[in-house]
C-alpha cells in the first residue's frame, strides 16, 4: 500500500515522502491517526503543489535541530547521588534526572529525546545520546558523583 506521509516519522520517513507499507499498518494506524493519506493521483497533485512549503518547513526544523545539537555538544552535567558501601548508588540516575539538570542550564528538550535504555546505576562518567531532530543525535556527558552530606 502506497501512502504519502503527512508528518515526519522516525521509522518511515519525512513529511511528504511516498512510502510503501503493509496494508494493515496503513489502514489501521496511519490513515485513522491522520499521519498519512493514500497516494492516489489527487493526493500526489496536492503534494506537488505543497512541496515547496514542506521543504522549507523541513529545512527550518533541520536548522533548529542543528542549533540544539551545537548547544548540547560538549555539555557535561554533574549529578550527585547518595552512595552506600562499595560506592553503590541508592537508586539510579534516570532520564528525568538528566532532564532536570539540562533545564537548570536553560536547555528545553523533551524527556523522550534522551536516549537512556537503562538507568545509570554506577558512579563515574557516562555518555548519553540525545535525539535533537530527525536522524540527528548528539552526545552529552553525565557524571554521577557521590552526594556530600548536607546537599
Amino acid at each position: 500500500m502506497e501512502l504519502i506521509l503527512k508528518e515526519t516519522m522516525n521509522s518511515l520517513g519525512q513529511e511528504g515522502d511516498i512510502v510503501t507499507v503493509k496494508p494493515g499498518y496503513g489502514r489501521n494506524y496511519l490513515l485513522p491517526k491522520g499521519k498519512a493519506v493514500v497516494a492516489d493521483a489527487k493526493n500526489r497533485a496536492i503534494l506537488e503543489r505543497n512541496k515547496a512549503t514542506i521543504e522549507s518547513r523541513l529545512a527550518k526544523e533541520r536548522k533548529e535541530a542543528e542549533g540544539l545539537a551545537k548547544k548540547l555538544s560538549g555539555i557535561s552535567i554533574k549529578i550527585p547521588q547518595l552512595v552506600g558501601e562499595d560506592e553503590r548508588l541508592f537508586g539510579s540516575v534516570t532520564a528525568s534526572d538528566i532532564l532536570e539538570k539540562l533545564q537548570e542550564l536553560n536547555i528545553d528538550i523533551d524527556k523522550r529525546q534522551i536516549v537512556l535504555p537503562n538507568p545509570i546505576k554506577t558512579l563515574g562518567e557516562t555518555t548519553v545520546p540525545v535525539k535533537v531532530g530527525f536522524e540527528m543525535t548528539t552526545d552529552i556527558q553525565v557524571k554521577v558523583v557521590p552526594q556530600k552530606s548536607g546537599e
